[in-house]
């Protein structure tokens, strides 16, 4: 049995980087695929090219749920094509989610750029994300045990999708009393909207893999707890985050008037109508990033990330997994959401 606290071989950064140039080539080739404009599109979104279709500046994004992927396949002796084939998959479902996401939310904005439907149009937008889930799908009915393998993504899909209805009702629930949004309800939609598909790249690795199922299911496991605690960091650098790291105005989410778990944990403490007011009104974000970390918001938000990091780092440490990979997935983990806790 592999120990996961093993010294890793490399850092986080050159995790994601090692992965994202094994992917790259292959993902590549599944988007020329597509129609040439939703290709550029598809392109732009991946930070691949700029609207017109010439180079980007930048690299994209990070590609967690690539090296998940990747590393969920070669943590089980599977082959480096078995982790590239669903990385690809995961990936364009995400970005698929993404597109779609930043539409209901009204973002004009994404790392900097503005989004794919603000530069393209909000019809064109949605054809790009559903050509992009059509692309995952045909991806993975094209591998043996292609049907079960999309049944995996489909069923991350469906988590995916009734977390953000969840998200979606949130905004129109009140502050306090009984029809308030409870911490548990949020952990329940932050499994469901980031932590579905992060459990299924490693689980969806690992089956293409070889792994057998209680392997594959232990890995979703991993990674839904991952995801959770990957969304509270978010949720903490959104209210108290540095605008230089995050690219995002500080106290943005109060802002927003988001109900992120900081908030929802502060809202649990005596004398919540106080804050409740101050976030209704969006006037005071400073003061009322004040009174979440006084009332234990960003304690308490922590210590849940905490928590389900340990779980995560548990179930996979239990894993017979080769000892390389595994290192690599705990450095991963330290890297993502370590730099908050």
């Amino acid at each position: 049995m592999t120990a996961l606290h093993s010294t890793a071989p490399r850092t986080g950064v050159d995790v994601l980087d090692r992965c994202r140039a094994l992917v790259r080539p292959a993902l590549a080739e599944a988007v020329g695929r597509l129609h040439p404009r939703l290709g550029e599109m598809a392109g732009y979104a991946f930070g691949w090219c700029e609207v017109g279709g010439g180079p980007a500046a930048g690299s994209g994004g990070k590609g967690v749920r690539q090296a998940l992927a990747v590393l969920g396949a070669e943590a089980v002796g599977g082959h480096a094509r078995a982790g590239s084939t669903a990385a690809v998959a995961v990936e364009l479902v995400h970005v698929f989610s993404l597109l779609h996401d930043d539409i209901m939310d009204g973002d004009a904005s994404r790392r900097g750029r503005p989004t794919v439907w603000a530069a393209y149009g909000t019809g064109p937008a949605v054809l790009a994300g559903d050509a992009l889930f059509a692309l995952a799908v045909e991806t993975l009915a094209a591998v043996p045990d292609g049907g079960g393998a999309v049944r995996l993504l489909s069923a991350a899909l469906g988590d995916l999708v009734r977390g953000q209805a969840d998200d979606l009702l949130f905004a129109g629930r009140p502050w306090t009393g009984p029809e308030r949004v409870r911490p548990a309800e949020y952990r329940a939609m932050a499994e469901r909207k980031t932590g579905a598909l992060l459990g299924c790249a490693a689980a969806l690795g690992a089956r293409l893999g070889g792994a057998p199922p209680a392997t594959v299911a232990a890995l979703d496991r991993a990674g839904r707890d991952l995801g959770i605690a990957f969304q509270i960091v978010d949720d903490v650098l959104g209210v108290w985050g540095d605008p230089a790291v995050t690219g995002k105005p500080v106290h943005g989410d109060l802002r927003e008037r988001k109900k992120t778990l900081p908030v929802l944990v502060a809202l649990e403490a005596p004398g919540a109508h106080h804050l409740a007011a101050l976030l209704e009104s969006g006037r005071r974000p400073d003061a009322a990033a004040a009174w979440i970390e006084a009332a234990g918001g960003r304690s308490g938000a922590l210590d849940e990330a905490r928590r389900r990091i340990a779980r995560a780092e548990a179930a996979l440490g239990a894993l017979p997994l080769r000892a390389g990979p595994a290192g690599e997935l705990k450095a991963l983990l330290d890297f993502l959401v370590g730099r908050d806790l």
